[in-house]
Order: structure tokens, then C-alpha cells, then sequence
């Protein structure tokens, strides 16, 4: 008997934990961005990155996708290249766009963290590498192993991005 509510209770913490992994950043480097950009879950959103020398823009949707609006938000980016760090402002620019530019580039080591508040909203903060190879489902990390979401049988694949 003791087996059995182990055996439920461990299940429904399975099941319940399922949404989460079709949100890790694996599962985002291996699909394309709707702008091209990089991909990132924090909060109740996905925020797309789209850097290039000089400008970052960042587009906001929610968990199925839908544009959520900037209009009134904020957002703070820094850009870090070797010892190289650049801060600048984002602002919102129409729909789901925030958008900042500075005298920065874009390397394959740039980090950008991003921190963005909308309004009546918690902050939210990512870490994307906007040149980042991207990774085919089921392609190995670098010492071997599946991604983690090709770990588990039941990866949870929700809705593919739209473009």
C-alpha cells in the first residue's frame, strides 16, 4: 500500500514538473527564433534576442507565443565581450519590442544579460550568447551527453514558435 502512494505521489510530481523542461535553454538554442534571434524562458515570458554591432532588440511573447506589449516597460542590457562591458537602455519601440543601441560588438563570446520590467510586473533577467551555435534535436553536448531535454522519454513539446 505504502509502494502504491509513492507511486502516485511520485507520479504527480512528474507529471506536474513536465511544462518546465521544454523550457531549458537547450530546447531553445535547438529552434529557430521567429526573428532569428536567440530564445530565453524567464518568468511567465519568452523574450527572442536579436543582437547585432550597435543594437539590441528584444521581442516579448508569452508561453503560447502571443506578443505580449512593451508600452511601458524598460528594459537595461549588458553587453559583455572579453574585458569589454557596455551597458545600455532598452525602450519600447511598438508591439512586443524593447530596443537599445551603443557602441558595442558582437563577437562569438559576447554575453548579453538582459533585465526588462514591464509594467505592474516583476523584473525579469536572461543570459543569451547571441552567436551561439544552435543544436539539432537529440545532438550531443560537448562532453557526450544527449541534451537534457533528449534525456527523459517525456519531453514536453508544447507548442513550436511561430514564425
Amino acid at each position: 500500500m505504502n509502494e502504491m502512494i509513492a507511486g502516485v505521489v511520485f507520479g504527480a510530481l512528474l507529471v506536474w514538473s513536465l511544462p518546465a523542461w521544454a523550457h531549458v535553454d537547450e530546447y531553445f538554442d535547438s529552434v529557430e527564433a521567429p526573428h532569428g534571434g536567440q530564445l530565453r524562458m524567464v518568468g511567465p515570458y519568452h523574450l527572442e534576442l536579436v543582437a547585432k554591432d550597435r543594437e539590441i532588440t528584444i521581442y516579448v511573447t508569452d508561453h503560447a507565443d502571443n506578443k505580449i506589449s512593451a508600452d511601458g516597460g524598460l528594459g537595461k542590457a549588458t553587453i559583455e565581450t572579453g574585458q569589454s562591458r557596455t551597458q545600455i537602455w532598452l525602450h519600447p519601440v511598438g508591439d512586443n519590442m524593447l530596443k537599445g543601441s551603443g557602441v558595442f560588438s558582437i563577437t562569438p563570446d559576447t554575453v548579453v544579460i538582459v533585465f526588462i520590467r514591464l509594467p505592474d510586473q516583476e523584473a525579469q533577467s536572461a543570459r543569451f550568447i547571441p552567436l551561439k551555435p544552435k543544436k539539432t534535436p537529440g545532438e550531443k553536448t560537448t562532453d557526450g551527453t544527449p541534451p537534457t531535454e533528449d534525456r527523459d522519454t517525456h519531453h514536453h513539446h508544447h507548442h513550436p514558435p511561430r514564425h
